[in-house]
C-alpha cells in the first residue's frame, strides 16, 4: 500500500526535490482547503441553528419550552406531537393542498410568462425596446405594500375576493426579477445559434422551444426554486384575501394556533413548521446543482 508520503509527492511540483513538508505549494493548498472547508462548516452550523431549534421545540413539552436552563434535547421525546399538530385541530391536510396549488400554478405561471418576456427583451428586435425594460426593472423599486391597496380594490370588484383567484391569476403576468434573470442568461446564449436556425428556416417560437430553453436550464431551475419557495411561504397574500377555512394555505394555518389572550402553542406550531419545509427541502435538493450555475452564469453579459 502506498504511504502518505508518496501520495503527497505526486503534488509536488517535478522540479522540486524538497519533502512535501517543506514544500510551499503544498503548504498553501493544505491551507487554502483547510479555511474553505472550515468557513463552509461553520456556515452551515449556523444556517442550521434555527432549524434545530425548531425541531427541539416540536419535541418538548409546553413547560420545557422556556425552562431555564434550556435544554437542546428533552428528556422525552414527544414524536406525537408531529401527529397531533397536523390532524388532531386544524385540517392542514386541506392547507397543504392550497398551498400546493397556489405554488405549482405559480411556478408554471412564472416559467410562461416570464420566459417569453425576456426572450423578446434579448432576442427579437423592436423600438423602445430598451425603454420598455428600464420600465420593467423599475417597477422592483415599488416595495409590494405600496400596491396592496389597488390589487384588493381590483380583485375585490372582479368578485375575486375570499377566493384562490387573486393568488393565481398575477404569476401569468410575470414577475420583474424573473424578466431579469432570464433575459441575462438568454443574452449569454451566441446569437450564431439562432441565426443558424432561422438559415434552416426555424421561426421565433421554434428557436425559443429547440434552442434556447434547453439551454437556459439552469436559469429557468432558478425561476422554479425561487417562485415555488416565495409562494410556499407567502404569508400577506392569503391573510388578506382569503377568509374561508378550507381556502387557507399552510402560513396561515399555522396563525390558528394562536389562541386568545396571545397563548401560542409553540410545540405544534414548531412540528408543523418543519414539516413544511419537506417540500421546499425536496425542491431545492433535486434543482440545486442548476440552481448554482445558473445564479453563476446569469449575470455575466449585460
Amino acid at each position: 500500500m502506498r504511504t502518505v508520503e508518496q501520495h503527497l509527492d505526486e503534488i509536488r511540483e517535478p522540479s522540486s526535490t524538497q519533502p512535501w513538508y517543506r514544500n510551499k505549494s503544498t503548504w498553501r493548498k493544505v491551507t487554502h482547503y483547510t479555511l474553505t472547508y472550515g468557513l463552509l462548516l461553520f456556515g452551515a452550523f449556523v444556517f442550521l441553528i434555527p432549524f434545530i431549534g425548531m425541531l427541539s421545540t416540536a419535541l418538548k413539552e409546553p413547560k420545557e419550552i422556556f425552562a431555564y436552563p434550556l435544554k437542546l434535547i428533552p428528556e422525552t421525546l414527544h414524536w406525537e406531537h408531529f401527529y397531533e399538530a397536523w390532524f388532531a385541530y386544524l385540517p392542514f391536510t386541506v392547507f397543504l393542498l392550497n398551498s400546493l396549488k397556489i405554488s405549482i400554478n405559480a411556478v408554471i405561471g412564472n416559467l410562461v410568462s416570464c420566459t417569453l418576456v425576456a426572450y423578446a427583451f434579448a432576442r427579437l428586435r423592436a423600438r423602445g425596446k430598451n425603454i420598455l425594460f428600464v420600465t420593467v426593472l423599475g417597477t422592483m423599486v415599488l416595495p409590494v405594500e405600496v400596491t396592496i391597496v389597488p390589487q384588493y380594490l381590483l380583485f375585490t370588484n372582479l368578485g375575486w375576493n375570499n377566493t384562490h383567484w387573486p393568488l393565481l391569476v398575477p404569476p401569468w403576468f410575470g414577475w420583474p426579477f424573473f424578466i431579469f434573470l432570464l433575459r441575462q442568461f438568454f443574452m449569454t446564449i451566441p446569437r450564431d445559434l439562432d441565426e443558424a436556425a432561422r438559415i434552416d428556416g426555424a421561426s421565433s417560437w421554434q428557436i425559443l422551444w429547440h434552442v434556447i430553453l434547453p439551454l437556459a436550464k439552469p436559469a429557468l431551475a432558478t425561476i422554479v426554486i425561487f417562485s415555488f419557495i416565495g409562494n410556499w411561504n407567502n404569508f400577506l397574500g392569503p391573510l388578506i384575501y382569503l377568509r374561508d377555512e378550507e381556502l387557507l394555505t399552510l402560513p396561515i394555518g399555522l396563525l390558528q394556533f394562536q389562541g386568545s389572550f396571545g397563548l401560542v402553542d409553540y410545540h405544534y406550531m414548531m412540528a408543523v413548521s418543519v414539516l413544511m419545509l419537506v417540500p421546499v427541502l425536496v425542491v431545492f435538493l433535486l434543482g440545486q446543482r442548476l440552481f448554482v450555475e445558473g445564479i453563476a452564469l446569469s449575470g455575466l453579459k449585460g
